[in-house]
């Protein structure tokens, strides 16, 4: 198992196969998933499937989220090639509702920003989010990150987020 990031309050790191329905009841909670887009319990299973492939073939997938002090799993993030920009890397994360506004999130944001600089030959390091999610945008100026125009994805307009390698 390979650790992506450690501090002395969170672990990221691969997600072991038997941790399966560990992260597909992270998205079982509606206020979890409020921001995110529709997505189906079987296609959230795929994504399971996916990620345990990604870690023998590729630098770039999801991983979990430990609390160092007690173990509890805490959530999920993601760097993944973006999709509107493949010159660009796009990080997401999803908290479970006990750690959030705990800066866990922002903490998160910068190590997968670090990450994707450091494994990567990319420049830029994107995020998007919902336009009323306001707290992830707020973690996302704290780490660093510069708000765009908007980003239209499927006639939905999105917060659109920026930072690159010589920024930091």
């Amino acid at each position: 198992m390979s650790n992506l990031y450690q501090s002395q309050k969170i672990i990221i790191r691969e997600f072991l196969p038997e941790e399966k329905q560990t992260f597909l009841n992270l998205f079982k909670d509606p206020e979890v998933t409020q921001y995110l887009p529709q997505v189906s319990p079987e296609r959230y299973v795929e994504m399971f499937n996916e990620l345990l492939e990604n870690y023998k073939t590729g630098n770039l997938s999801r991983w979990a989220i430990f609390d160092t002090t007690n173990n509890n799993f805490i959530g999920m993030c993601v760097a993944r090639i973006f999709v509107d920009n493949t010159n660009q890397i796009e990080i997401g994360y999803v908290l479970s509702k006990p750690y959030w506004g705990k800066g866990i999130a922002t903490e998160v944001c910068k190590a997968l920003t670090q990450y994707s600089f450091s494994n990567t030959d990319k420049n830029e390091v994107v995020a998007i989010t919902d336009l009323d999610n306001s707290g992830s945008q707020n973690v996302l100026q704290k780490a660093g990150f510069k708000r765009l125009s908007n980003l239209t994805r499927s006639e939905e307009e999105l917060a659109y987020f920026i930072t690159n390698r010589a920024l930091l």
